[in-house]
């Protein structure tokens, strides 16, 4: 597949800033960085961000807007779900999930970050590798 197709946005550079919070190479391109924060995130077959939690006094979470491939949501205590372009993914605000690329599926979708305030981010651990490899 040739990535520069996956998506009507670019992928955008190697996600090198949030790379530790990352199991594989992802790439962003912040689309927004005025009133609402909007980034597209590329990742690449197999790879996935850590568990996390979007935090904040009020408002905040996080929706996703999947835009290509095939890649998973899971929320803790729940089982994954399964995301293909179309799919909408609204997390609440102190719910921990991760997000990422099936394993041998490019995906990619834009991060909407909800206006929140006192909105911070906690990186968690990795999704343990025996959870990830269980999924399709």
């Amino acid at each position: 597949m040739n990535t520069e197709e996956l998506s009507v946005f670019a992928r955008g550079e190697k996600n090198d800033a949030y790379a530790q919070y990352f199991v594989g190479q992802s790439y962003l391109n912040m689309l927004s960085l005025e009133q609402v924060v909007i980034g597209n995130v590329t990742f690449e077959p197999g790879c996935r961000n850590n568990w996390h939690i979007h935090h904040a006094k009020s408002g905040g979470g996080q929706i996703l807007l999947v835009t290509a491939g095939r890649g998973y949501y899971q929320e803790w205590g729940k089982e994954a779900r399964e995301l293909h372009p179309g799919d909408v993914v609204n997390i609440p605000a102190e719910t921990k999930h991760w997000h990422g690329a099936a394993p041998d599926s490019w995906f990619a979708h834009l991060a909407i970050e909800v206006p929140s305030e006192g909105g911070s981010t906690e990186w968690c651990e990795p999704v343990a590798i025996e959870d990830y490899t269980k999924l399709k």
